[in-house]
Parts: structure tokens; sequence; C-alpha cells
């Protein structure tokens, strides 16, 4: 234990020094071809090594080749910072190294009561035993489809868990065009089948075309097919978009469809005053997916399942052998009941250390933050006369196109610029493709990125253009 004291102090001491060089030192940079051969290529010892002897290789091989989403300039894809507090935590949790699965200790509990604050901030209904951390998003979709799915079965009379799904009419899920691939990655682990997968229309604004929908319902009903599930986005990665949830749980509610939302990244913005009028609906929903480490920086690796009827997941992965029954595990019963991972790390740790360091009120301002700065960068691209805004700002997403004064493909441009752009070092974004265009997006989710870094990105993308 002595040796672990001394090593304990050197890696805090790293992390301090990590942390606190950040916003001096390049966003990103490509990892040297002699880096990369030592972080890949490396033979197992035959020895153990000495703690000291690790940390020397973290300092000198690990910590120089970050990702980069710990920097102010930080805005590819859906990345954030991690917050302090969280890291602060994180050796603590791995020297409990409990399951979760259940049973009468600490882990358990403090999940219960984190899963209570995510509902209450996002205000989606939250009954006792509604939810449960996962390793991300990905999997909270899983579960709440698995839900989903178990539900229709048992209302047209049969057992999905016992029967499977061959020979009954296929389960159809309806997502956007703009919806996240997760979804498709958990109908198809589902058995439901890509093809039962209807990707619906989008609006002007890219946001889910309820009439489509509705047209699109019809018509499976009437070849047979079994309308199960719909679900919207609150806040989409590609633009930010919030699809019209009150609309969608209207035609979810008519035609007994189970309404999902998925929130993964943009729940949060319900919390911002001027986005909050586009999430109206979402207290309708039947579940909700959404990851506490995109927007209040949770260290990677923390999902949450919100659901309105606890029963429906427990009746989905309910499974519990002789040697895990719980006499005094009460009504609730074990956490590992309600999805399909039966040892569960203690991801509650730094979720309650992020949120409690945060209060309602810092999650509040860090939401007001990046939206306002999503705004912002908007409003300057409006402004010049050699960008284009593709989509109106919701949540703290912008999606813009560079268009220069030249002739010349403006689809291969953008789509060469954030390469460029990254390589430079001095800031950070990724591209997309947009209303079939290519297209620049920039995600804010850093409490101290400013304006004045707005207007060194669009400078950056400009001078990496010239290169191009």
């Amino acid at each position: 234990m002595t040796d672990l004291r001394a090593a304990g102090e050197r890696a805090a001491a790293l992390v301090a020094a990590h942390l606190a060089g950040v916003p001096d030192g390049p966003v990103w940079q490509p990892v040297p071809d002699g880096e990369r051969a030592w972080l890949s290529g490396q033979e197992l010892p035959a020895d153990g090594r000495p703690l000291a002897d690790l940390l020397a290789d973290v300092r000198a091989h690990v910590l120089p080749h970050p990702m980069g989403n710990g920097h102010p300039r930080f805005f590819g894809w859906v990345n954030s910072p991690p917050n302090p507090a969280g890291v602060l935590v994180e050796p603590l949790a791995a020297a409990l190294n409990p399951s979760c699965a259940g049973g009468d200790h600490a882990g358990p509990h403090l999940e219960r009561a984190v899963v209570r604050w995510l509902a209450e901030l996002t205000g989606f209904p939250h009954p006792p035993g509604g939810g449960l951390l996962t390793s991300g998003a990905s999997m909270a979709t899983i579960v709440c489809l698995a839900a989903a799915r178990q539900r229709a079965a048992r209302a047209d009379g049969w057992d999905a868990r016992e029967e499977g799904l061959a020979g009954r009419p296929p389960f159809v899920l309806y997502v956007t065009e703009e919806g996240h691939s997760c979804l498709h990655k958990a109908a198809q682990l589902l058995g439901l089948g890509a093809r039962n997968v209807r990707a619906v229309p989008v609006d002007a604004a890219y946001r889910m075309d309820v009439a489509a929908l509705r047209a699109m319902v019809a018509e499976d009903l009437a070849a047979g097919r079994r309308p199960f599930c719909v679900a919207g986005s609150a806040g989409t990665v590609n633009s930010g978009a919030v699809d019209p949830l009150g609309a969608i749980a209207d035609v979810a509610a008519e035609h007994g469809m189970w309404f999902h939302v998925d929130g993964a990244y943009g729940a949060l913005g319900v919390l911002a005053e001027d986005a909050a009028p586009h999430f109206a609906g979402l207290e309708r929903a039947d579940s909700l997916a959404l990851d506490p480490h995109k927007w209040l920086g949770v260290p990677v690796g923390c999902g949450c399942a919100l659901l309105r009827d606890p029963g429906a997941a427990r009746a989905a992965f309910s499974l519990v052998p002789s040697y895990l029954v719980d006499e005094n595990a009460g009504d609730l019963g074990w956490l590992a009941e309600y999805g399909p991972e039966q040892t569960r790390p203690f991801r509650a740790l730094k979720t309650w250390a992020t949120l409690s360091s945060l209060g309602r009120s810092g999650v509040v301002r860090l939401v007001e933050h990046t939206t306002g700065l999503a705004r912002a960068l908007a409003a300057m691209v409006e402004r010049a006369p050699d960008f284009e805004l593709l989509a109106p700002v919701v949540t703290s997403i912008t999606a813009f196109r560079h268009t220069p004064a030249r002739n010349g493909d403006l689809d291969g441009l953008n789509r060469a610029i954030p390469f460029a752009v990254q390589a430079r070092g001095n800031t950070f974004l990724t591209g997309t493709r947009l209303g079939g265009r290519d297209a620049l997006r920039a995600c804010f989710l850093h409490p101290d990125t400013t304006e004045r870094d707005l207007e060194l990105l669009l400078d950056e993308i400009r001078v990496a253009a010239k290169g191009l």
C-alpha cells in the first residue's frame, strides 16, 4: 500500500497538471508514427512492472496524445470535457469496485438517486425504479426498445422473450431520416430487421414530418405489419433539431405505439429558456435515453434509460437464477433485472459527483451558455458573406457551410475542411451531410468556450480552405 499511496499522489499531480495545461496546448495533433507503434505494438511484459514505471509511460506516451475534447476550442461530434468532480471520484469507484447489479450497498442506492435527479432535470415522469444507468445511450436505447417490443407482444397476446419474433407480423419502428444510428443498431440487435425500421421524412428544419409518419403507419397497417414504436429526437447530432414531440405523442397514442425519445445529446436543452418550448411533449414519452457523459461532462461511460413504466423493462429482462435470489431486495428487485448487464460498474459515483458539484443552477448555466454560443455562431455565419447557415439553432449545435466566392466543388471543399482545420491544431470541428449537402457542424459543450473562440473557428476555416 505504500507504493500505491506514492503512485496515487503522482497520478493526482499528473491529472491536475494535464487538465491545467490543456487550454494552452494544441486542440489535437496526429499521433506520430513512432508513438503509434509504441501504443499499439507493445508485447505483454513477461513480469509485472512497478507502478511508478507505468505512470512514467502514461506521462510520456498517453497524455501527450489526447482526443482533444478537453479543450475549449474542441467543437467536434458530441464530446464534452470531463467535469473535475467526476474525475476526482473515478479512482474511488475503482477502489470500491462493486457490482451494481443490486444488493444493499452504496452503489445501487446512489444510482436510484442520480437517476431521479436526471428525470427531474429533464421533466420526465419518474416512478420508483423507472430508470437505470447504462454504458451510454446506445445501451439505453436497447433497454427501451426491448421494453417496447415486449409490451407490444404482450398486448397482442404472446411473449416475445419466450417465442421469438418468427412467424409474427413484422414489428415496425419509425425514426426520422436524422435519427441516430443507435436506433437502427438496436432494432437490428433485437431481431426487428433493418427493413422494418422506417425512415420518416423531415421538414425544412430537419424535424420529423408528422403527416408523413401518419401516412406510413396507415400504409404499414394496411400491409399487415405491426407498428409498435416511434422514436422522436430531442436534439439530433447533425443539427440539434428537436422533433415535434407533442404531435408524435398524439400519433403514438392513437395507434397504441410506444413513444421513445432519443435525448442522448439534447434532452437537457429543455433547461434553456429559449429552447424549452421546442421540447413540449417530452413528458409524454414512454421512455427517454440520455447521456450524462455528453452535455453534463460526466466522464465517459455513463448513459441513462428512463421509463414511465418500470415493469416494462423488468418484463423484458428479468432473469434471476437461484444463486442471485435476494429476499431483501424489496418490490423493485435488482437493477440487473431492468437491462442486459449483470455485472454493472459504479457509474453512479461520478454522475452524483458531477451533478452535486454543478447543482441545478450550474447545469442550467452550462446549458444556457452553450446554447448561447451556438446562436452566436449562427449570427456570425449569417453576417459573413462567405458562410451559409444550414439549419435553425435549437440546442448547442450550429450546422453551416463555407461558401467562398470562387468556382469549384463546394461539397468537396466542405468535406475536406474539417481535417484540414483539425491538423492545424488551433480548433477542432467535424463535418456531416445535411439536406444532401456536405456541411460543417460545431457542437458546444465546454463551459470555458468564449465568443472569441468562435471568431477563431471561422478564421481557421478560411485559412484551411485556402490551402485546399
